[in-house]
């Protein structure tokens, strides 16, 4: 991946991020997404989740925003 993706991603990551506290919840998705139902977003969180602690890092950002 491009450091300009990467970068990109980064600014993707922190307007969701709204507390700055390094992770996406469900709730910051739903703050920054009104009108994705909420199935929508659960399923979103769990696809992103890989590590199952109920919020997605960055890392698991990328990999989710990598995705073919």
């Amino acid at each position: 991946m491009s450091a300009e993706r990467l970068t990109e991603l980064r600014s993707e990551f922190s307007a969701i991020d709204t507390d700055g506290d390094g992770f996406i919840t469900e709730r910051e998705l739903a703050g920054r997404f009104p009108d994705l139902p909420a199935e929508a977003i659960g399923s979103l969180n769990r696809d992103a989740d890989s590590d199952g602690d109920g919020r997605f890092s960055f890392e698991e950002f990328v990999r989710l925003m990598s995705r073919d």
